[in-house]
């Protein structure tokens, strides 16, 4: 289901994730210590084994496919981002362990990522429901997820346990193939 595609746009391409990306995702990481904010799962340089590992099982369990993210001005390395959790039977999948080098955060960077994953979940794969998931406390994803066009649907409370040990409240959004035309709009104006 998840072909390895490389997912072209005007400022970003997504590749999907290879060892040849390893020291730029590492930079990228390093780029405002993103490890450090208490709300993400980014890798630490020193976990990046464990990063790749978890990527090529998910991909080779079928269940998603990570990307990472490239900057086409510089054709460097800025962040990851990945399908995950799916569920075919259901035409369903999330887009998450997203992180992007702070240097690059509040750009066109991550609106045009997600553009064409969104563009490839609904208009190649025929998929009925994309969904985010992200930290109760992490204000910035929230917003960052609510301007994609997405739909807030609710909190599930106690749902995860963070690195640190703190127990995680998940807020949960979609959205779905009916509203992927407006959306797509949307995203596309918001890149002119």
């Amino acid at each position: 289901m998840f072909e390895k595609i490389v997912l072209q746009g005007k400022y970003v391409r997504l590749e999907p994730l290879s060892e040849n990306h390893r020291e730029g995702l590492c930079q990228a990481a390093s780029d405002g210590k993103l490890w450090e904010l208490f709300f993400t799962f980014v890798p630490h340089p020193d976990d990046i084994d464990e990063f790749f590992n978890k990527a090529y099982e998910i991909h080779k369990n079928g269940a998603g496919l990570t990307f990472v993210t490239i900057d086409e001005a510089t054709d460097k390395v800025i962040g990851s981002t990945r399908f995950m959790n799916a569920n075919l039977a259901n035409k369903a999948v999330e887009i998450g362990s997203t992180f992007l080098a702070k240097s690059h955060q509040q750009t066109k960077a991550n609106t045009e990522a997600k553009l064409l994953m969104l563009n490839h979940a609904f208009e190649v794969l025929n998929l009925n429901r994309v969904e985010f998931l992200t930290d109760y406390l992490n204000h910035r994803s929230r917003n960052a997820i609510l301007r994609l066009g997405a739909k807030q649907e609710g909190v599930l409370r106690s749902h995860r346990v963070m690195p640190n040990g703190r127990i995680r409240d998940t807020v949960i959004f979609s959205i779905l193939s009916h509203e992927w035309a407006g959306v797509k709009q949307h995203l596309e104006y918001k890149l002119c």
